[in-house]
C-alpha cells in the first residue's frame, strides 16, 4: 500500500532525522515548516493553506513544535485529524504546552508529582511561601527546556520574584522543591512503549538538568513501576509519541513536565538507540491500521445503503453486465474491494466460479 506522509516541525535537528526516516517506509514524505501553514475558516468549509497552495491529500502527519504554536498546531490537528493518521491529538497541544493544565491532567489520572500549588494573588501565594520549606519552584506555565522555571532559597528572595512576575503581570505555579542532587530522568514513549531513557544530571551551579541548560547524561535502566508512569503520563495527554520529565526522589517517581516536541539529540547519542526509526516505523504501522479502520467503516456504510448483513465475508447478489464477452462488474464491488485501476490482480477460474484477488507487492 502507498503511504504518503508529512512532518510538520519548526524544521529542528530532530525534526530532520525523523523525517529521513519516514523515507525508509513511507513512499512520499515532505517536511512542511509550520511558519508556512495558515488556516482558512468560513461557515460552511474549511481550508489549511502551506506556502501560498493548498495542503496536499496525506495518510499521516505528524504536526510538532513549540508553546508558540500551539493553536495553530491544536486548529490544524483538528481539522486534519479526521482525515489522516496524527500522532498528537488536538487537546495534547493544549496540554502539554501548559504545565497548569499538565499537571491537572496528571492529578485527574492519579499520576505522582511534586506537590504544586496555584494561586489567585500575589499576596495569597506570599501566605503559601511563608509556610513553605526552602528552597522552593516557581514556573511559568509556558515554557521548554527548562526556561521560565526559577528557584528560590528563602522568603525574601521568593517574595522579591513575585514582585518582579507581578509588574510582568506573568502567571506562574508554586511547586515543591525535590532534592535529587541535580539529577533527573529523560524517558521517550512511542504509543504504548518505553523505547529509551537516560538520567540527566545539571551542570555545575545549575539546578536543572536540561540538555539546554548545559546538563549530561547516561543510559538508564528504568524499572516496571518508572515505565509505567512514562507511559500513563503520554495518554493522560492524549500523545502517541511524547518525552516525560521524572525526578527519581525518596517518595518514588514524580513526574515534572511532559514534552510533545522533544529533542533527540542528546538522548540518541547517549542510549545508542535509533529513536527516529523507531518513530518512522510506528507512524507507519498506526497509518495502515488507520487506513484499514477507514475503508471498514466506509464498507460498512456501503452497506447499511444497501441493506446487506455485515458479515466478514460479504456475498452480493446481483445480475452481470456483459460487453463484447468481457464481464463488467458492479461498482459496488470495487467500492467494498477498494480496488484501484493501478493495483495488479489475480484471478482464478473454475466452471461456474470466478475468484478475484488483489496481488500483495512486498
Amino acid at each position: 500500500m502507498k503511504l504518503r506522509a508529512a512532518i510538520i516541525s519548526l524544521g529542528s535537528r530532530s525534526s530532520d532525522w525523523t523525517a529521513d526516516a519516514m523515507k525508509k517506509y513511507f513512499e512520499e514524505v515532505d517536511h512542511l515548516d509550520i511558519r508556512k501553514i495558515d488556516i482558512k475558516i468560513s461557515g460552511n468549509e474549511e481550508e489549511i493553506i502551506y506556502d501560498g497552495k493548498p495542503l496536499k491529500e496525506y495518510d499521516c502527519i505528524y504536526a510538532k513544535g513549540s508553546f508558540r504554536f500551539a493553536q495553530l498546531l491544536k486548529s490544524l490537528t483538528c481539522i486534519l485529524e479526521r482525515r489522516c493518521y496524527m500522532p498528537l491529538s488536538s487537546d495534547s497541544f493544549t496540554v502539554a504546552h501548559d504545565k497548569l493544565l499538565t499537571n491537572l491532567e496528571l492529578q485527574r489520572n492519579k499520576i505522582p508529582m511534586p506537590k504544586t500549588f496555584i494561586t489567585a494573588t500575589i499576596a495569597a501565594a506570599k501566605k503559601v511561601l511563608e509556610k513553605a520549606k526552602y528552597p522552593v519552584v516557581m514556573k511559568f506555565p509556558q515554557g521548554t527546556g527548562g526556561k521560565g522555571v526559577l528557584f528560590a532559597d528563602s522568603y525574601s528572595s521568593a517574595s522579591s520574584l513575585l514582585d518582579a512576575l507581578e509588574a510582568l503581570r506573568q502567571p506562574f505555579l508554586l511547586q515543591e522543591y525535590i532534592e535529587t542532587g541535580g539529577k533527573d530522568l529523560r524517558i521517550i514513549v512511542v504509543g504504548d512503549q518505553v523505547v529509551a531513557s537516560m538520567k540527566r544530571k545539571a551542570a555545575l551551579g545549575e539546578a536543572r538538568a536540561n540538555f539546554h541548560s548545559g546538563g549530561e547524561g547516561e543510559p538508564v535502566e528504568l524499572d516496571i513501576t518508572t515505565k509505567q508512569i512514562a507511559i500513563e503520563v503520554a495518554r493522560s495527554i492524549r500523545a502517541d509519541i511524547c518525552a516525560v520529565d521524572i525526578l527519581p526522589s525518596p517518595k518514588g517517581p514524580l513526574v515534572i513536565e511532559a514534552n510533545i516536541s522533544p529533542g533527540l539529540q542528546l538522548i540518541t547519542k547517549i542510549t545508542k538507540i535509533d529513536i527516529p526509526d523507531i518513530i518512522a516505523r510506528y507512524l507507519y504501522d498506526k497509518t495502515l491500521d488507520w487506513k484499514k479502520k477507514k475503508h471498514a467503516n466506509h464498507a460498512t456504510e456501503i452497506l447499511d445503503d444497501l441493506e446487506i448483513p455485515h458479515t466478514q465475508e460479504k456475498s452480493i447478489i446481483t445480475n452481470l453486465t456483459f460487453r463484447g464477452g468481457n464481464i463488467i462488474l458492479p461498482p459496488v464491488i470495487s467500492r467494498l474491494t477498494s480496488f484501484q485501476p493501478s493495483d495488479s490482480f489475480e484471478i482464478k477460474t473454475e466452471k461456474d466460479k470466478v475468484t478475484i484477488s488483489k496481488m500483495k507487492i512486498s
